[in-house]
C-alpha cells in the first residue's frame, strides 16, 4: 500500500512542481510531513540538505530519500522517483512538439511571462518554509549565511568551496560536541 501512495503522492508533485525542485519543495512537505508524516519536520530538513548537496535535482533527490525512508526499502525510492519524473517527461514529449509549432505564437510567449512570477513565488515560498528552528540555531548561522551570500554574490567565490567552509565552520564552531 505503501508504495501505492508514494506514485500517487510523487505523481501529483510532478505534475504540479512547476519552477524545478525549489519550488517542489512546499508540496512536498505538505505531503510527506503534514499529510501523510512519513518523516518529522527534523528529517525532512536534513533530507533537504542532504538533496542540495548531493548531484542532482534537489526534487528527484529528496524523493529518493523520501521513498526509501518512508517505505523502508530501494523499491520506496525507485517508485518516488520514478514517479515524480513521469509527468514530467510525459508534458515535455507532449508540448515540445507543440511549442515548435507555435514557438512565435503571442499567446504562447504570453502564459511563459505569466508563469514566471509565479515561479518565482513557489521558490520564495520553499525558502520560507526552510527557515524553521531546526535551521536556526543561534546567531552564528545568521553569520554563516551572510558571509557566505556576500563571499558568492560579490566576491564571486565559487559556491562549493563556500559549501565546504561553511560546513568546516559549523561543525568546529557552531555546534561542538
Amino acid at each position: 500500500m505503501i508504495f501505492l501512495q508514494l506514485f500517487w503522492v510523487y505523481f501529483k508533485i510532478g505534475i504540479f512542481g512547476f519552477g524545478g525542485g525549489y519550488a517542489m519543495l512546499s508540496l512536498i512537505q505538505h505531503e510527506v510531513v503534514e499529510k501523510h508524516q512519513w518523516i518529522s519536520d527534523a528529517q525532512f530538513t536534513d533530507i533537504v540538505a542532504v538533496s542540495q548537496m548531493t548531484p542532482g535535482p534537489i526534487g528527484i533527490n529528496s524523493a529518493t530519500y523520501i521513498g526509501y525512508t518512508a517505505s523502508g526499502s530501494v523499491w520506496g525510492s525507485v517508485i518516488a522517483t520514478f514517479s515524480v519524473c513521469l509527468p514530467s517527461f510525459i508534458l515535455m514529449l507532449f508540448v515540445s512538439r507543440i511549442i515548435l509549432k507555435f514557438k512565435d505564437n503571442l499567446w504562447v510567449d504570453t502564459i511563459f511571462s505569466g508563469l514566471r512570477p509565479a515561479i518565482v513565488g513557489l521558490v520564495a515560498s520553499a525558502g520560507l518554509m526552510l527557515m524553521n528552528s531546526q535551521n536556526f540555531q543561534d546567531w552564528k548561522s545568521f553569520l554563516i549565511f551572510g558571509v557566505v551570500f556576500i563571499a558568492v554574490k560579490f566576491i564571486k567565490l565559487h559556491p562549493i568551496l563556500m559549501i565546504v567552509i561553511s560546513g568546516a565552520f559549523g561543525y568546529f564552531f557552531c555546534y561542538p560536541s
